[in-house]
């Protein structure tokens, strides 16, 4: 096959994301589904589209040259790892009849029920716009103020400015928006007429500086960036009403020393904020300790700002959030997360019902609460994720079908169930629980069909995927190794769909090599125990489960030729691709390590400190884990990726990592991607980074 007709393509698809539909949402009528998509699988712009009465059209977007990204829009983007412009994020009134949205920093407004979409006049480039409840006002962050707007474009006004430079308001902190999955600052309250406000002040932060070494002449980015042991941003709540008036909210201090967890690193003040919301029981906020063995989950009252105790939570280890959750029904009853005693996967309590998830069944995410019904995903196989709903009368129902990661979002009767299955990308619209549409997946077919072996490999079971050239027949040839994982926390690549990575996997394969991708000890699916057996060491356990299913993996298969085996990964498997040359040369001949951050003290506090605790109190932990240190035993070929913008594995991490290599007297690669950030989806930049991946490999295991 063409070597370089996929690597094409994957970069001009972005991944295959492109024309895929996202951010759907579901009218409380069940009638109307609004959704982002492009047109097309190597369009690059989104639009916002209506899903109705069995069809879908365009309701809004871009309409000629937009502005230029606002810096915290930009930023925003970065976190969620957008990779499309356009229309890309929304946000709608209760009834889902007004859309709020952003255009290089203008405020937008469209109705669902005609009309054409109405640029509303602000005050300053627009971030993160979202219309009140009743749908009368959209409130928007300009400059880090809150403001607030008619839909009708009359009565812009200040609710909340910030005091300084260092101070936003409605926006979310870098730990917030990269490490606890909070991308929002704000919550409107039911009746439209106050908020729910998140003041961020990072005036305590160290800062670093960001520059682009290709253009000399533009200056750094200055970025308040926490990295483990320092100072985290300041996070407090106020409740700001609409004609003017404000409460501070009163934050705990910290957790109750009589039931918060000891350890040898304690810290037990409140230096996080998980989530927040605001229903028809009242605000709430969920707030979790520095040292993240303690959350409480808080009442608000909106008048006084005065809080109260719901629920507490506490781990000996560390805390793992289920998205979505803490929740609350309609009738204001906690729908809570928590592992069952004996058991070893996290479930949902239904509080006032009584009712907990059946046993064995690991819950994903709380997707929404509609009434009293609990929409959910969980799966009792760690290879598959299924939506299930639970209800008082009809108790916990399974609504996916077949074996994929699935997905949905949902409103009065409807459910749209987003499932990736082996088989491909789907968007099915039920009613009453029946197929009534399909919502169009325009992505563009692979030109390599992914075609793995699913395994369970060694004492541990561990679940890989196995791919080899098409072209292969066994017994004819041994085949130079390729480990491709992840194998990091929070994400898992063998699950029982196709996807992006399996694309790419095949791809190697017909290049010549036989490709592995497991998921270790660390990643999510299998379990608390499974977990957090990083905890206090990410490298070890983590390199020596590769090492396990490599080996399973010879047994399986002959053909697999262990005197050439290579390692490749992106940030935490590109940190572990370095590892793994460094560490363990009597089984890895050569390594390509991209954003790798070789160096954990730099990276952020909440992220690290949770597996390996305060670099001040708990230094062996960085020590054992960090590279940079370990420069000196690299004796294998080893080339180094990273794009110079990153703001999430800055580029210091690679910097440090290979002046430690060269003091060591130790030759490497070194590739700096100008301009690039953490995701590197760039036509001309991902796609000759994976031939020059190739020939890197391919030369050092003389191939």
């Amino acid at each position: 096959m063409d070597a370089q007709g996929f690597p094409r393509q994957f970069a001009r698809t972005r991944r295959f994301s492109l024309g895929v539909p996202r951010r759907f949402t579901v009218s409380p009528d069940g009638r109307r589904v609004l959704f982002v998509r492009s047109d097309a699988g190597d369009d690059p712009v989104s639009r916002l589209w209506l899903y109705e009465d069995g069809s879908e059209r365009i309701l809004a977007g871009p309409t000629g040259g937009a502005g230029d990204v606002p810096e915290a829009e930009r930023i925003r983007r970065e976190r969620a790892r957008e990779t499309s412009r356009g229309v890309v994020a929304y946000a709608t009134d209760r009834e889902a009849r007004v859309v709020a949205y952003a255009l290089g920093g203008e405020l937008w407004t469209v109705r669902t029920d005609g009309g054409a979409p109405r640029r509303v006049t602000t005050a300053g480039p627009a971030v993160d716009p979202r219309p009140s409840p009743d749908g009368t006002l959209v409130a928007y962050v300009t400059g880090g103020a809150l403001r607030v707007v008619g839909t009708d474009g009359t009565k812009d006004r200040l609710l909340a400015a910030p005091e300084n430079a260092d101070v936003t308001y409605g926006l979310a902190d870098h730990v917030a928006a990269e490490s606890l999955g909070r991308t929002r600052g704000y919550w409107w309250s039911p009746d439209s007429a106050a908020l729910l406000v998140a003041r961020v002040d990072t005036s305590m932060v160290q800062r670093w500086y960001i520059g682009d070494p290709a253009l000399p002449g533009n200056a750094p980015r200055s970025v308040p960036y926490p990295a483990a042991g320092t100072a985290n941003a300041e996070t407090t709540m106020h409740v700001v009403r609409v004609d003017g008036g404000r409460v501070a909210v009163r934050m705990p201090a910290a957790a109750d020393a009589e039931f918060h967890p000891e350890s040898r690193w304690t810290d037990p003040a409140f230096e996080y904020l998980v989530t927040a919301w605001w229903d028809s029981t009242g605000p709430a906020m969920n707030v979790q300790t520095r040292d993240q063995r303690t959350a409480y989950l808080m009442d608000i009252d909106p008048a006084t700002g005065e809080t109260s105790l719901l629920h507490q939570q506490r781990d000996r280890r560390w805390l793992e959030f289920v998205p979505g959750a803490p929740a609350r029904t309609s009738a204001g009853s906690p729908v809570l997360a928590f592992v069952p005693p004996g058991g070893d996967v996290q479930g949902l309590r239904m509080a006032r019902h009584g009712a907990v998830t059946p046993p064995g069944l690991y819950v994903r995410e709380v997707l929404r609460t509609l009434g009293e019904r609990v929409l959910f995903t969980a799966g009792d196989e760690p290879t598959e994720v299924h939506v299930w709903s639970y209800e008082p009368d009809s108790g916990f129902v399974r609504l996916s079908e077949g074996p994929g990661v699935h997905t949905a979002a949902a409103g009065g009767d409807t459910v749209v169930l987003d499932s990736m299955t082996p088989d491909g990308h789907t968007v099915t619209v039920l009613r009453d629980g029946k197929p009534t549409g399909h919502i169009a997946v325009r992505a563009e077919e692979p030109l390599v069909t992914p075609r793995p072996v699913r395994l369970s490999l060694g004492e541990r079971q561990l679940r890989s995927l196995l791919f080899l050239p098409s072209w292969h027949e066994p017994g004819s040839g041994s085949l130079p190794v390729l480990l491709s994982p992840y194998a990091g926390p929070g994400v898992q690549l063998v699950v029982k769909a196709r996807a992006w990575w399996t694309a790419v996997g095949q791809w190697w394969a017909e290049q010549g090599f036989a490709v592995l991708m497991t998921d270790g000890r660390g990643t999510p699916g299998r379990g608390v125990e499974w977990e957090k057996s990083v905890h206090g060491d990410q490298l070890t356990p983590v390199l020596d489960d590769q090492v396990d299913a490599l080996h399973a993996a010879a047994e399986y298969c002959a053909d697999l030729d262990l005197g050439r085996v290579a390692i490749r990964g992106w940030s935490f498997s590109g940190y572990l691709a370095a590892g793994a040359v460094l560490h363990r040369p009597d089984v890895f001949h050569a390594a390509v390590a991209g954003a790798a951050p070789t160096d954990l003290r730099l990276y952020d506090t909440h992220w690290k400190e949770r597996y390996l605790g305060h670099p001040g109190v708990l230094p062996e932990n960085y020590a054992r884990c960090s590279l940079v240190e370990h420069a000196g035993k690299l004796t294998r070929p080893l080339m180094l990726v990273h794009g110079m913008a990153d703001d999430n594995v800055l580029p210091a991490h690679m910097l440090r990592f290979s002046a430690a290599l060269l003091a060591a007297g130790r030759p490497h690669s070194v590739l700096p991607l100008p301009g690039a950030g953490h995701l590197v989806t760039q036509e001309g930049v991902a796609d000759k980074l994976l031939l020059l991946e190739l020939d890197f490999l391919k030369k050092s295991l003389g191939c």
